[in-house]
């Protein structure tokens, strides 16, 4: 099945997934797959296909990505590498006052980041926690921005402000899988593309739950971001800025727009 809409309903399943990056199981192929991802600015139509389902358990939020690529390609190979920089595939989850990063790449490479908004960040409060030590977790500040306008060099132009990015934080009990349907880094072969799964346990995600259920409520929503960031090459020039497609649409390059994120709605 495939969704024509941005926003998504995600199914319940019964069963606990072997997360490889197979994605002719069962469930993904009963699952809703999204519509052909767009242009992140523009909502114009992207380059190559791209969609991705969402289901879930009781244990487990479960994402999976159908990527078309002629020449699949990946070589950073480092935990949280900057995977941005190459062929990707990025969730962000939206907690409220904070929100989380995913991206991987086709060698199934991960990079992870928790961003917590400063104003939410204080003494006694929901983030006064030691895995959310500015000091200990060498955090940076971020805002976002990529101008460098001078009216919007320091706090960038979320009208929140700046967020503490913490580097080192990892989700604890994350999994993730990659298939290449193809032949990886070898352009004498055109491949169809690659596939990617993602397991993340309901249990690690307390800081994004922001007053919501864990596991969730037959209704509840969380917004949830899908997309992908793609080299393109013309006439022997790197296209730049870096080709994003998703889901739903921002209006301009910045994947740091929670309110834009589409809305998931889990239903039992």
């Amino acid at each position: 099945m495939t969704s024509q809409a941005t926003d998504y309903t995600a199914q319940k399943i019964n069963e606990r997934l072997e997360i490889n990056g197979d994605l002719t199981k069962r469930a993904w192929q009963n699952a809703t797959k999204s519509q052909r991802f767009v242009d992140m600015a523009t909502g114009g139509p992207a380059f190559y296909d791209t969609r991705s389902a969402c289901i879930w358990t009781d244990e487990h939020l479960y994402i999976g990505f159908w990527v078309e690529e002629p020449f699949v390609s990946g070589e950073l190979k480092n935990r949280d590498d900057i995977i941005f920089q190459e062929n990707d595939v990025e969730i962000f989850i939206d907690g409220g006052d904070c929100y989380y990063e995913l991206e991987l790449n086709a060698l199934g490479t991960i990079y992870e980041m928790m961003f917590v908004w400063r104003d939410a960040y204080k003494r006694g409060g929901k983030f006064d926690l030691p895995e959310f030590d500015v000091i200990a977790d060498g955090c940076y500040t971020f805002g976002g921005d990529f101008d460098r306008n001078p009216e919007s060099f320091w706090d960038g132009t979320h009208p929140r402000g700046t967020r503490w990015a913490f580097r080192n934080w990892d989700m604890a009990g994350l999994e993730v899988g990659v298939q290449v349907q193809g032949k990886i880094n070898d352009d004498s072969h055109i491949d169809d593309g690659w596939t990617a799964e993602i397991a993340i346990p309901w249990a690690s995600m307390n800081a994004l739950a922001d007053g919501r259920s864990l596991p969730p409520k037959d209704g509840d929503e969380w917004k949830i971001f899908f997309g992908r960031f793609q080299k393109l090459m013309n006439a022997g020039q790197e296209v730049s800025p870096h080709p994003a497609w998703v889901l739903k649409p921002h209006g301009k390059y910045d994947t740091h727009q929670p309110e834009q994120f589409p809305t998931v709605t889990f239903a039992d």
